[in-house]
């Protein structure tokens, strides 16, 4: 019988690693080519693992590396710890340069994806010893390096994600993401999330030319508006209680899962609704789309950007505090309301 010593100087993150291989390749002789080891090998080290626990890992009346239930609980567990290895690893080199492992970022679907990239490539070229980088209208950042001599750039992985009206915020509050660009004021602030105001994106009615609703007389009211199927973005929300915009009762809606979406489906005729004015523009200014003045009041969204100031001993993340500083620039913030048409430079 193996003592506690003996069996917990077996598990090292090399052999945890190793039943994760095979586990994830589904055979011994997958596993080694990853590893780089020949499978006889591979098997004599698996059958020290086992003796060291005192257990079996893998059925050996399958063809396939089939995990018995201990070397399935073995890889579910050892899993876990070799991801906390990874974040110990993570917050020591944090306390060292002051960058976060890992920076995760939602953005509301109506704004510019151009310049959210922008300002990602900005990011990625960083350098500690740079100053920060706004993003000018129409001014892509061009790659290249920095030359020799200077620091070595943030290691922080960025995660991006988009969402719609109320899941932006929720994403922020329930701590799926660092940071929320696009998020709407209304919402009950639970606590120690800040925010500022990115700007105003006011929504026009449009419909293509050869709808029913391009020839009718204006302003459209909702007895009229209530016979035609109504183009509606989901809402991303899955906690919260979701918003709906402008939908009537009794009207027929065709429900997509982005704004690009929903102008696509606007630009065959497949229905009618709000867009941000911004993204039509050019659709209505080359004649793809119709503006129409409807009864209802003309919408104006006022959006900001948040995240959780609640930060721990270390203070704020110094690839959070890169954000928002190029997100205090109202070149920037005016840019990711309004940049729609065109390519990055």
């Amino acid at each position: 019988m193996p003592t506690s010593g003996h069996a917990r100087n077996a598990l090292t993150p090399e052999a945890l690693l190793m039943i994760d291989t095979i586990a994830r390749e589904g055979s011994f002789a997958a596993a080694a080519r990853e590893l780089g080891k020949v499978p006889s090998a591979l098997t004599y080290s698996v059958r020290q693992l086992e003796e060291a626990l005192d257990v079996l890992l893998f059925d050996r009346s399958s063809r396939q590396a089939q995990l018995t239930a201990a070397g399935a609980e073995l890889l579910h567990e050892g899993r876990r710890l070799l991801q906390e290895m990874d974040a110990v690893a993570n917050r020591v080199k944090r306390v060292a340069c002051g960058w976060e492992a890992e920076l995760a970022i939602s953005v509301e679907d109506i704004l510019s994806m151009p310049v959210v990239f922008e300002l990602v490539q900005a990011f990625c070229e960083a350098r500690a010893t740079l100053a920060p980088v706004h993003v000018a209208p129409g001014a892509g950042r061009k790659g290249g390096g920095n030359g020799g001599g200077e620091a070595e750039g943030p290691a922080t992985r960025l995660r991006l994600r988009t969402d719609v009206l109320v899941g932006t915020w929720e994403a922020l509050v329930t701590g799926a993401v660092d940071l929320a660009i696009g998020v709407s004021g209304e919402h009950a602030n639970p606590g120690g999330v800040e925010l500022r105001p990115l700007g105003e994106v006011p929504f026009v009615f449009c419909v293509a030319p050869h709808h029913a609703l391009a020839a009718a007389d204006e302003p459209l009211t909702d007895a009229v508006l209530v016979h035609h199927r109504a183009i509606a973005v989901a809402d991303t929300a899955q906690r919260l209680a979701p918003l709906t915009i402008n939908l009537l009762p009794g009207q027929d809606v065709l429900t997509v899962p982005h704004m690009r979406a929903k102008l696509e489906a606007q630009l065959r005729g497949l229905g009618c609704g709000f867009v941000p004015e911004p993204m039509a523009r050019a659709h209505v200014e080359a004649g793809h789309l119709v503006m129409k003045r409807t009864a209802r009041t003309a919408l104006v969204a006022p959006l900001f950007y948040a995240w959780r100031a609640e930060r721990g001993p270390l203070g704020m993340g110094r690839a959070l505090a890169w954000w928002i500083e190029q997100l205090d620039s109202p070149v920037t913030r005016r840019a990711l309301i309004e940049r729609h048409a065109g390519r990055l430079a």
